[in-house]
């Protein structure tokens, strides 16, 4: 191999979208990933597969033909596809799995929301909508908001907003200030 080729395990300098596409149309593989961020990034492939198996079978512990079933699919198929791509480090001889370079490439387009839960972009519109409707009631007189001047709503709002902001920016490993601090 010369010296421009790139192996199966080379580091690339990013992911194309359709390569990002292809690793998130798998529910098992966007599993992995979650399970990784919510873990700090490592992960036994043992525990990935309870986590899976217990998120597929609806209940916990799975059943062992479950996990079983999750586990040769991680080792043999998931696990040296997202390793391949520099989105995981998968050792197959101690069985585990951490978080690689292209995570942060991935992550982007992972927003991961609880079944009857918000994610961040409705969180973010209902902000909004709640500072132009304290800031509408109290121009025009309303009793309960009245008593506060529109600068003190604007103000407590923005507040809300840069606190909210920042706590997504902590907890979003693929932040811009992860990859500074990291970098």
């Amino acid at each position: 191999m010369s010296e421009g080729d790139v192996g199966p395990n080379a580091k690339s300098e990013g992911l194309d979208p359709s390569e990002i596409h292809d690793v998130l149309r798998n529910d098992r593989r966007r599993l992995v990933l979650e399970r990784l961020r919510s873990v700090d990034g490592n992960e036994t492939v043992s525990d990935l597969s309870e986590h899976i198996g217990g998120i597929e079978a609806d209940e916990s512990p799975p059943p062992r033909n479950v996990r079983q079933s999750v586990y040769v699919s991680l080792h043999q198929t998931h696990l040296p596809k997202l390793d391949d791509l520099s989105i995981v480090e998968y050792d197959p001889d101690a069985k585990t799995v951490s978080l690689d370079d292209n995570a942060d490439d991935v992550a982007v387009y992972m927003e991961v929301v609880p079944r009857y839960g918000l994610s961040w972009a409705e969180y973010y519109l209902g902000l909004g909508i709640l500072g132009i409707l304290s800031l509408s009631a109290s121009i025009l007189g309303a009793p309960l908001l009245q008593s506060f001047a529109p600068g003190a709503i604007g103000l407590f709002v923005s507040g809300l907003l840069v606190a909210s902001a920042s706590y997504q920016l902590l907890e979003q490993r693929s932040s811009l200030v992860h990859r500074l601090r990291d970098g």
